[in-house]
């Protein structure tokens, strides 16, 4: 007996793997082999690929395709119509099914709508790519990019707010009150007893 809710449009391939309390809504299309973890919410018009992998507490919006090699850890957002693609130089002619280049999302990052991820990289976690940004190369943790190709422009804390660091290389997150430091371009997230 499944676990999880399906819209009766989508339709789910034998030999997936979807975790409880996830949510499968219009039209979308789970094939076989790929993996879905726990409350997860994926939305209308979605194709998972085969052997594609989601983990816990993913949010997928409306008309994305995540296809073969893309890999999301926990808590990942995926925001509307954004892009994966799988194989860097595709032709129709000739197949490639044995290339696909892996794509890692890492924890608790974001996607924003109409992304382009182009495949053989890694988002970060917790790093925030802007609505129609095209990623191009690997983006560090807790980055803020956006563009065409996608370009640094800050950071972000884990609650999805730019930091503004002050002359210690120490920022706040506004809603958390989490402390970051900066140091040698990279984010460290402090503890209290810091």
């Amino acid at each position: 007996m499944a676990t999880y809710q399906a819209h009766e449009t989508a339709v789910i391939d034998p030999g997936c793997e979807i975790g409880e309390d996830t949510r499968i809504w219009h039209f979308s299309h789970i094939m076989e082999g790929c993996r879905i973890g726990k409350q997860c919410n994926i939305g209308q018009n979605v194709v998972v690929s085969p052997g594609v992998i989601l983990g816990n507490g993913i949010k997928v919006q409306n008309n994305v395709s995540i296809y073969t090699g893309v890999i999301c850890e926990d808590d990942v957002f995926l925001g509307p119509s954004c892009v994966f693609t799988n194989i860097s130089n595709p032709r129709s002619a000739i197949p490639r099914k044995d290339k696909y280049e892996e794509t890692r999302i890492e924890k608790g990052a974001t996607i924003g709508a109409n992304a382009t991820i182009i495949c053989g990289h890694s988002i970060g976690k917790y790093a925030l790519i802007g609505a129609g940004a095209v990623v191009t190369k690997d983006v560090p943790p807790y980055a803020l990019v956006m563009g065409n190709p996608a370009r640094q422009t800050g950071w972000v804390s884990e609650y999805g707010h730019k930091l503004t660091f002050n002359k210690e290389n120490i920022a706040s997150c506004p809603e958390s009150n989490e402390k970051y430091q900066l140091i040698n371009n990279q984010i460290r997230k402090l503890m209290i007893y810091d």
